[in-house]
């Protein structure tokens, strides 16, 4: 708007073509680099993001760890500080229960959680996670993590809430979980056991056919030794039938030849 009344005035003062492109411009690049940097300031890259979980459960007089981590853009810097706050159940005003700044941790010593929370995280790995001791009933609520990462501070933070019970229900999540655990590994014994048939089956088979490979070559090494020893037994037959069949033209000749000198002497 504030562009547009300018220009108006100016298209009323009847400025040249030159002239007007100018004031044109004296006009409109302040603007522009207004909203540049304006755009720049709520750059999403320089926006820290803090991440939580949603809800934990805790049985009473057992502890409980609320895990928190970041992201920045920057490195981790030395004034780096973490901040939890506690709204209680049904309350509307939150209180800070603990506070990490300058490689330090600051734990509430008066309040609900005098003497009951555990600085557990490290600003090195990005963890601002804290452990609450000895829960009660009164620790329902939502506690919120802030993360400061100078100069890298620019974010929202990011909630959890506790609920504590005598004793820890089992969550739908975690019985479909063991539901679908329970039939992944009913699928996978069935798998097991069809290789391990298959594997047995083909083992029997590779021996059958090594058997009867062997099998094979101990007729084929019988029916050699066979012809071999009938080859070697047929000279030996012809030799001796060509023996009985001399010895027998010899007889017959020699007998013939005393039958003549028999019928010379008459």
């Amino acid at each position: 708007m504030v562009v547009h009344d300018r220009i108006s005035s100016t298209s009323e003062h009847g400025l040249g073509g030159s002239e007007f492109e100018a004031h044109l411009s004296y006009i409109v690049e302040p603007c522009l680099k207004r909203e540049f940097d304006s755009v720049e300031m709520l750059s999403p890259t320089q926006a820290i993001v803090v991440y939580t979980d949603r809800e934990v459960h805790g049985a009473v007089g057992s502890r409980v760890t609320l895990h928190c981590s970041f992201w920045s853009s920057e490195w981790v810097s030395d004034d780096i500080s973490f901040t939890w706050r506690y709204q209680p159940e049904g309350g509307r005003d939150a209180i800070s229960i603990f506070h990490y700044a300058k490689g330090q941790p600051y734990i509430d010593e008066v309040g609900a959680f005098k003497e009951r929370i555990q600085w557990v995280g490290d600003p090195r790995w990005k963890d601002g996670s804290i452990v609450i001791h000895n829960l009660d009933y009164s620790d329902n609520g939502t506690f919120t993590c802030d993360v400061k990462n100078p100069p890298d501070i620019v974010g929202k933070t990011s909630q959890v809430t506790l609920y504590v019970f005598e004793k820890v229900p089992i969550r739908y999540g975690v019985i479909l979980g063991s539901v679908i655990g329970g039939v992944f590994g009913v699928v996978l014994l069935l798998l097991l056991l069809f290789y391990l048939v298959r594997y047995c089956w083909l083992r029997r088979q590779a021996t059958l056919q090594r058997r009867l490979s062997a099998m094979e070559k101990g007729k084929l090494h019988k029916s050699s030794k066979d012809s071999s020893k009938r080859g070697r037994q047929t000279p030996v037959l012809y030799a001796m039938l060509d023996h009985s069949r001399s010895t027998k033209a010899a007889s017959e000749k020699k007998s013939k030849g005393l039958g003549e000198s028999r019928k010379d002497k008459k």
